[in-house]
């Protein structure tokens, strides 16, 4: 499994307008729904936000990976954006989040979407990605991005 198996390019925005936790959630929920992959957005979003109550997915780093399992979601998908001024996400290290990734799988998924969750986790991890990431403009340059690393 690849990164580019559940991250469609409508589902990726270089310049998210959120300035809040609660709109950066519904911005990306968003985002999947543009893939076609989620059938219900208000209950997607509930799961999503049920989730960020059980703790923060703000791992650190700058980086956020909220995520959850929905019947309201038809098959592995995933959303990127990157806020260019910070977003408090009551993130870990207590830092601002400048790259959300989110997950959505349907509630039967487990083994193929906890798969997923480590391999955004590794390419976000790296240092040198993070760093590119933020200098990205367009979809483009996040497409090739993820190419070049080989997720």
């Amino acid at each position: 499994m690849q990164l580019s198996d559940f991250l469609d390019k409508k589902a990726i925005k270089p310049h998210l307008e959120a300035k809040t936790k609660d709109q950066v959630l519904e911005e990306l929920v968003s985002l999947l729904e543009n893939t076609g992959q989620v059938t219900d957005r208000e209950e997607f979003l509930r799961v999503i936000k049920e989730r960020e109550e059980l703790g923060s997915t703000g791992i650190g780093y700058n980086i956020a990976i909220p995520h959850a399992r929905s019947k309201a979601v038809k098959s592995l998908v995933g959303a990127f954006g990157i806020s260019r001024e910070g977003i408090d996400f009551d993130a870990l290290d207590k830092e601002p989040v400048y790259l959300f990734f989110m997950l959505g799988a349907p509630q039967n998924t487990s083994r193929e979407y906890l798969k997923a969750l480590a391999i955004i986790s590794r390419f976000l991890r790296r240092k040198r990605v993070r760093q590119e990431l933020m200098k990205s403009e367009t979809v483009e340059d996040i497409e090739k991005i993820i190419r070049k690393e080989g997720i």
